[in-house]
């Protein structure tokens, strides 16, 4: 088996044991067979916001090596300015704090934690009796990748590994090599400007805080995953804490305009359109 699938296998594995004890813990067995049984009306309310975010993820999956030379060769060249900004902090950090211990639980969290982070909201939220909130998480995933895609191009940007290698150890990689095998099909090395761990982990936190009365027990779980993976990226070396910065406002004002973009009141399930009324109380929804 060659390092990638190796990885792959092992996360795939992971999230799903991950997910199926967050499901019975936080979702409940009584609201995950009322999910069953409305599954397909539920999943053809958010079609269209499913293809948007397909959408967005192949055209970054696609156009992202094109848009790097673009980034490089016209993009603004941010790495001394954003050096200048906040000059050997990611370097005390791990100066500071870095032992095998946090540096597992930081590697683990930022592969496997970050993956399982941000599937279970899907779950989550397509539990609920409405589908709004799911809508919406789905629509600030994309405008993540989506805004993000875009800074990434319009500021090129190297890590902190890659600019003081003699002082910021690349700790990832170093403890788990075959992981590069997997991060590498989805990043580069200047991609760092915002984190967009950070930004989508933050979004994932956000929504658990403002849906904390439908599940009181995954809000403590989500927020502290969410902050790991924040502090993750600084620990490892990969990212700047300006390209943290950028990635809470990037997350902030993707959940703000998700909510500005998804109208509480379409909703097919439980609606006269769907066919299903007396299903669900309209207003027993998390819309936050």
């Amino acid at each position: 088996m060659t390092p990638f699938l190796s990885v792959l296998t092992s996360v795939l594995a992971w999230v799903a044991a991950m997910l199926v004890a967050a499901s019975l813990g936080v979702i409940g067995p009584a609201r995950l067979r009322e999910t069953w049984s409305e599954l397909r009306d539920r999943l053809w309310d958010t079609r269209r916001v499913v293809a948007v975010l397909c959408v967005v993820l192949i055209a970054s999956a696609v156009g992202r090596p094109s848009l790097l030379d673009v980034s490089r060769l016209f993009g603004f060249q941010a790495t001394a300015l954003i050096y200048g900004l906040e000059g050997g902090f990611v370097a005390w950090v791990q100066a500071t704090f870095a032992t095998s211990e946090l540096t597992a639980y930081f590697s683990w969290v930022y592969v496997y934690g970050y993956a399982f982070l941000l599937s279970f909201p899907a779950i989550a939220y397509l539990a609920l009796p409405r589908t709004v909130t799911l809508r919406r998480v789905l629509v600030a995933y994309a405008l993540n990748y989506a805004i993000g895609l875009a800074l990434y191009t319009l500021v090129f940007a190297h890590g902190p590994r890659n600019v003081m290698p003699d002082m910021v150890t690349p700790l990832l990689f170093a403890t788990q090599p075959d992981v590069m095998a997997l991060t590498s099909e989805v990043n580069v090395n200047s991609n760092v400007f915002p984190s967009l761990h950070t930004s989508l982990a933050v979004t994932v936190a956000t929504f658990a805080v403002l849906t904390r009365e439908e599940y009181p027990r995954w809000t403590p779980v989500a927020v502290w995953l969410s902050l790991s993976v924040v502090v993750a990226t600084m620990y490892l070396g990969i990212h700047w804490l300006t390209d943290v910065v950028a990635g809470f406002a990037l997350a902030f004002g993707s959940v703000f305009l998700a909510y500005r973009f998804v109208d509480p009141r379409e909703n097919a399930v439980g609606s006269d359109d769907g066919g299903e009324q007396g299903r669900s109380d309209p207003g027993t929804g998390a819309d936050g």
